[in-house]
């Protein structure tokens, strides 16, 4: 009875960190990410729900953190990914909170690389069901 009262504090609490769209949009839009490398806020605001469901605390694949499901081994530092590179110089933890200021640096840092948003599997995926479709 307790792991399950447990198990559902747990649910409850991250749950209650899940972003919405205007959210995210308006942290974009502070951040001036949008418009930066032809990439529109929409384009984020995309990506963080594709990635995340604008949840920080979502973990759909291990080693990616954030509201924007960003990689421990080129971006940020978990601590134990063995060989990380930690290119935006932040502890992967701060991208599990509201905050999207520490995220969307981040994500600008990323997005300064050549492969732009297509750093990103789910871009990939979102722009080939747009061609199928």
């Amino acid at each position: 009875m307790k792991i399950f009262l447990v198990l559902i504090l747990s649910a409850i609490a991250a749950s209650s960190l899940a972003l919405d769209k205007c959210t995210v949009l308006r942290a974009v839009k502070d951040s001036g990410l949008g418009g930066y490398k032809g990439y529109t806020a929409g384009d984020y605001v995309c990506l963080a729900y594709y990635a995340s469901g604008y949840n920080p605390l979502s973990h759909n694949s291990p080693g990616l953190f954030g509201a924007f499901q960003i990689s421990s081994y080129w971006w940020c530092d978990d601590g134990i990914t063995p060989g990380r590179k930690n290119l935006c110089n932040i502890p992967c933890s701060a991208l599990q909170n509201n905050n999207l200021v520490d995220d969307l640096q981040c994500v600008s840092r990323i997005v300064h690389d050549p492969n732009g948003l297509n750093a990103w599997y789910v871009v990939i995926h979102i722009r080939i069901q747009q061609v199928v479709n």
